[in-house]
């Protein structure tokens, strides 16, 4: 599903109108898909409608004539004087028959509340279009209704578009004033604010409803941002061939920290799991022993000794793929073997460590991928992120998640997953990708290297780095909604093949 920007929506209206859908029709068609997902969830009772001096104020004048109609008691409030409203909002406000109540009386209404399902509270007041902090009686107005919440008294709450005071790009509160709606009803496609935290939360569950924008307006306008499924990365999903050998499906290496033995462990049998032909770990000699003892038998493991050793290997062109960086060690050798891999044009996953050893001189990683930056793949979390790219990680706080790391992207000439609820992978070129069904159960150690492990091995299987990233984000999420509480890194190894089971069947 493609996720259009702010200004990307507008366009989409605008095109609608050029092919003949005036603007009132498709007010007319948002106002119904709202009083449709209320009345799906909520038995008949009193509604109160917050309307904003825009074209969601007029969507919300909509909803309340259409559920007067269907015998619902509403209310309308507004932002504003009725007079001043114009275009397709002052269309729909003077088909209202009802009272319009200044906005100001709803704060009484509300303060003393004695309990939370006595109405329903629709905001129709912004939308996703806010670019400035709430203020005057909209601020008080959402203090005093998330100070309700917490006290379990608030009414449910039913957005129109986006929460008032989330930013439509960004998914910011503006100043950390937001309204947490129960229910947002955005139209057509979501927009980054509906996907990105802490804009996701605040929208709770999100219904998006066609509302007749045409598919060829919005092939048009060809956004670059995609939700994070199948329709996303399918075609390009890795074929169980019958004819294909374990050379055909890549062979992997992972390399292994002196240390932390662990965590290179896991990324193989991650990767083995997703489907890599072959997977070595090349393993320094001092600690060769260990992850002969300790890996699994399928696993093979490759000794070397110092920079030269690792770079023989790397000649090897079956080799194909690299994951650097899980348990490698904040050290210079980590470091030159990371400019060795990449020098090589070898495929490559550089995670964790592989990534804050050049925080002191990020230029060099970069000037290095500039090369060979096509076929990687960075995977920073929020600490990681702020090493490497400093300067956008002060700027996240304005610009949002997406824009950083599509920035990042541009910077580092490759592709960079940045991690988190809501990750986000992007390209050079702009093309993005939001990823929404991670669980909080994924906050634990490990599942990083499981991460780097899958995508690891749908590069070594020959997909495009944009699309195996994007893809291993996704079955690691579904791994973990997969198993539940409780979960532990291996878990998401262990599920996996359930989880490709089911993908299989989709993609059918």
């Amino acid at each position: 599903m493609h996720i259009l920007s702010v200004a990307q929506s507008y366009q989409a209206d605008q095109g609608a109108a050029q092919a003949g859908i005036a603007g009132v029709q498709l007010m007319e068609a948002a106002g119904q898909a709202v009083v449709h997902a209320i009345q799906a969830q909520w038995e008949k009772r009193p509604v109160l409608v917050l309307a904003g001096p825009g074209n969601n104020g007029g969507d919300g004048f909509v909803v309340a004539r259409l559920l007067q109609a269907a015998k619902w008691p509403v209310q309308v409030y507004l932002l504003g004087d009725k007079s001043s409203l114009t275009g397709d909002g002052a269309v729909n406000a003077k088909r209202w028959r009802g009272k319009v109540l200044p906005l100001d009386d709803v704060l009484e209404r509300l303060i003393d509340l004695p309990g939370g399902d006595d109405f329903i509270l629709v905001d129709a007041l912004f939308g996703a279009g806010l670019s400035r902090p709430l203020e005057g009686t909209v601020k008080t107005l959402v203090e005093l209704l998330n100070i309700k919440r917490d006290e379990g008294l608030a009414p449910p709450v039913v957005a129109v578009d986006m929460p008032s005071g989330v930013h439509g790009d960004t998914g910011l509160a503006l100043e950390d004033i937001a309204l947490q709606a129960d229910l947002t009803v955005t139209f057509g496609h979501p927009k980054p604010g509906h996907l990105l935290m802490p804009g996701r939360k605040l929208c709770s569950e999100l219904l998006v409803v066609d509302i007749g924008i045409p598919d060829a307006v919005v092939a048009e306008i060809a956004p670059l941002t995609m939700l994070n499924d199948a329709e996303l990365w399918g075609e390009a999903f890795p074929d169980m061939d019958v004819n294909a050998n374990k050379y055909a499906r890549g062979h992997l290496v992972v390399l292994g920290g002196a240390v932390m033995c662990g965590a290179a462990r896991l990324a193989a049998l991650a990767a083995r799991r997703a489907g890599a032909g072959l997977v070595s770990i090349a393993a320094p000699d001092d600690a060769f022993s260990i992850y002969a003892a300790a890996v699994d038998p399928g696993t093979l493991v490759y000794p070397f000794n110092g920079l030269k050793t690792f770079k023989k290997m790397l000649n090897d062109e079956r080799k194909t793929t690299l994951i650097i960086g899980p348990g490698a060690g904040l050290c210079k050798a980590t470091r030159d073997k990371v400019l060795a891999v990449l020098k090589a044009g070898k495929r490559a996953v550089l995670d964790a460590d592989a990534l804050s050893v050049f925080e002191d001189t990020p230029k060099a990683l970069f000037k290095a991928l500039k090369g060979s930056g096509h076929d990687v793949v960075l995977t920073p979390h929020g600490g990681e992120f702020a090493r490497l790219f400093p300067d956008l990680a002060k700027r996240q706080g304005s610009i949002g998640k997406l824009e950083v790391t599509q920035l990042a992207a541009k910077r580092a000439g490759c592709v960079v997953l940045y991690k988190g609820a809501d990750t986000v992978v992007a390209t050079p070129d702009g093309r993005a990708g939001i990823t929404v069904n991670a669980p909080p159960t994924l906050a634990t150690g490990g599942t990083g290297d499981v991460l780097a492990g899958f995508i690891g091995a749908l590069l070594a299987q020959g997909m495009p780095a944009f699309e195996a990233a994007n893809a291993a984000a996704w079955l690691h999420a579904e791994c973990a909604n997969a198993f539940g509480p409780g979960l532990i890194a291996e878990d998401l190894i262990d599920e996996l093949p359930d989880v490709l089971d089911e993908l299989f069947d989709l993609l059918d």
